[in-house]
This record gives C-alpha cells, structure tokens and sequence, in this order.
C-alpha cells in the first residue's frame, strides 16, 4: 500500500454503488487473496504465515517483492500467488533481452516455488506516483519481456500486469463519467494495448476508507461500510456503496478509451482496525467481510452484474515499520501471533 488518492474532485462526493443479492448462489467463486506485507520487526517467519494461510480458507496471496524465503514457504501448499517485481528492476527488464527476463524469473521466483502456483506477476506498484515515475518509461518494455519469457518458459496462465493507484482517474464521479488522467494516456495507452492482446486484467488499487476521511462532508461511513439504505441511480443502474463505484469507474474509463474488453482486478482495498478516524476492528469486520462475501457470490458491480471480481485485502498483519500517517501501520487482519484480529471468514 502507497500513497492513497481520493478518487473524486473534492467538490464531488463518489458515494454510489449497487444494490445486490446473494441469490441464487452461483457456482464458482472469484478468487479472494490477501497480501502478505512484510514492512515490520515483529512479523512471524514465513514459514508459520503459510501454515496459518492455509488453516483460513484463504486462496491466495499477493506478495510484494520475490523475496525467497516468503515463496520457499508457500512452495507446496497449494496457495496461489500474485508475486511482483521490484520497480528497481522495471529498467534492467526492459532494456535487457527476453532471455535475461527468463533468468531472472528463473533465479529469482521459480527456484523457489513451483510455477504452477504462481497465477500472476505485478511488474511495477503504482508507477504513475509521482515518487515512482521515474520508472514510468520502462513499464510496457518490461511487462513484454516478462511476458515473453513466461511464453518461453511455457507458463502462458500466469498473467502480467501492474497495480495502480486511484490517482490514475481524473474523473470518478458519477462512474459513467470514470475518465483517466489525460496526462497519463501517452503512457496509459500503450499499456491497456498490452493487457488486451495479452488477456491480462488491469490492477487497481481501491481504498473507500481515505475517501471517507478526507471527504466526510459528502461520504457518509455506512456507504463505506456497505450499509446504507439509500440507493443512486447513474446511467440506469443503482448505487449504495463507494467501492462499486469505483471499480465502476475504471470501467467506464476503460471503455471510454476502447478497451471496455479489459477485466479488472482489485489488487488492493481494506480497512484499518487502529491509528485513525473510523478504524476500529467492527468497522474493519464490516467492509472487509462484506467483499469477501461479495466476492464469494460472484456479485460483480453493476456495471458488470455477475462476474467474478478478484480481490486481494491488505493486510495479512500489521506493519510497525510502515512509514506515513499511524494508520497506515494497522491494516492487520491477523495478530503476529497468526489468530485473527477479527472474527472474518473466506469460506
């Protein structure tokens, strides 16, 4: 997790999003993860986080960086995972070959957990800040090669993409209204060619809970909390809740620039138990356990009713070593200890 963005100007409230049933109970269930941040002193080994991993139900985990130790603990027991790769290394990627790309996945993921567990590779997190666009020209030049190696390599299901910031809208409100920052289409456009030729989704990272803080005034804590009562129509379709919107809103964005054929994946959304306004471990429980529920029932948003959106909450525990505001340390859905913070379920 990085600088968090409000998604709206700061005059526009986005606090929209569907009114949706569990019923009738579908029978394939998105993939719900959890990442696996390790920005602290007091974290467990590796080795006791995959076996509390695999005693909760959880199917996958988004970790960060390929750090050894983390996949060699996870080698074998079935858990999938969402691995990134450093933005450091973007300008190595791209500017070597194909076949460096290959030794470097090789040397790097691959000698430590079986590709078969491997589902996806995050190049980059949130390039576009403005602290990380240094690396901006190297992204696409990267993802084609590692893309390449992965063809290579004979690996064609793990997908590559890379996870944005909420910054990359310039407009979120109403979600039909979802447009990307024009400042980023010279770079944004290339990269939604690639995830279209590729079948690959585009990683977003949604955070209702800043939202909320910085705009009280127009965003009420139960349209977060996914229990309002009160229902927006936009573009004939109806809104409750924030995070609907705003996944709605990189949709319309998608389309709006013709890549409406683009899946998009949560790589990030949570809510903190500590260290801030509204975040208590109830609240947590409340957002958290509503989109692993409507994940689990294949809810969709109403701009895509019914299909399967893939989610990954942050985080698996606290960060003591996180830099910025308090909050940011206390995105912990489990206790160092491996038992749950509160009482959600990924069953």
């Amino acid at each position: 997790m990085a600088t968090h963005q409000i998604l709206l100007p700061l005059f526009i409230p986005l606090f929209y999003s569907y009114v949706f049933s569990l019923s009738p109970q579908p029978t394939v269930s998105a993939p719900v993860g959890v990442c696996y941040g390790r920005v602290g002193d007091n974290l467990p080994p590796p080795s006791a986080v995959a076996k509390a991993v695999q005693s909760t139900g959880i199917s996958r985990i988004r970790l960060f960086n390929p750090n050894a130790e983390a996949l060699n603990a996870f080698s074998g027991t079935g858990i999938e995972l969402m691995v990134g790769v450093p933005n450091e290394v973007l300008p190595t990627l791209a500017n070597d070959s194909v076949e460096s790309s290959i030794q470097w996945l090789q040397s790097t993921i691959f000698a430590h957990i079986p590709p078969g567990q491997v589902v996806s590779l995050a190049v980059g997190n949130e390039i576009f800040q403005n602290d990380q666009s240094f690396y901006s020209p190297f992204l696409v030049n990267a993802m084609v090669n590692v893309h390449q190696a992965l063809q290579k390599l004979g690996f064609p299901w793990i997908k590559v993409s890379t996870p944005h910031a909420a910054s990359i809208l310039s407009t979120s409100y109403p979600p039909s209204a979802g447009a990307f920052d024009p400042t980023l289409i010279p770079l944004l456009l290339p990269l939604l060619h690639f995830l279209r030729d590729t079948s690959s989704p585009l990683m977003v990272n949604v955070y209702p809970y800043f939202s909320y803080v910085s705009e009280q005034k127009f965003v009420s804590l139960d349209r977060v909390l996914f229990r309002s009562t009160d229902t927006e129509t936009d573009n004939n379709l109806r809104y409750d809740n924030m995070f609907d919107a705003t996944v709605d809103a990189f949709v319309y964005a998608l389309e709006r620039e013709g890549f409406g054929e683009v899946s998009v994946v949560v790589s990030e959304t949570g809510w903190p138990t500590s260290g801030g306004e509204a975040a208590t471990l109830s609240n947590a429980l409340a957002y958290n356990g509503n989109v692993v529920a409507r994940a689990l029932g294949n809810v969709g948003t109403p701009k895509r009713p019914g299909l399967g959106l893939e989610v990954f909450l942050f985080d698996l525990f606290d960060e003591n070593g996180k830099g910025g505001n308090e909050v940011e340390k206390h995105f912990g859905i489990f206790h160092d200890d491996g038992v749950k913070a509160y009482d959600i379920n990924f069953n």
